[in-house]
């Protein structure tokens, strides 16, 4: 497994949770974190207002504004996945 960032994980759990009720295990294993941490990233989550906890069915979703830091990561990683290609349409166009 690579190296995850903060970020990274963030979208993976708000992914997992994305349209859907899920409960605490199954971020554990769609986001391959250990129990405590998933719970400490949930919490984070809460209180930041990108995930809610839906009490009488113990799950979790995604809310509306952890929806927009999903579209928002999403546009930041096609970014940075497009520089190296930038990068060669500026060397092929050096060597015309």
């Amino acid at each position: 497994m690579k190296y995850r960032d903060r970020n990274e994980i963030i979208a993976q759990i708000l992914q997992s949770a994305n349209g859907n009720r899920v409960r605490l295990t199954k971020i554990m294993y769609d986001v391959y974190l250990s129990h405590s941490l998933t719970r400490e990233y949930v919490r984070l989550l809460i209180e930041k207002g990108l995930i809610e906890y839906i009490d009488g069915e113990r799950t979790f979703k995604t809310t509306e504004k952890g929806m927009n830091f999903l579209l928002i990561h999403k546009r930041a990683h096609g970014l940075i996945l497009d520089v190296p290609s930038a990068h060669r349409k500026e060397e092929n166009l050096s060597i015309l």
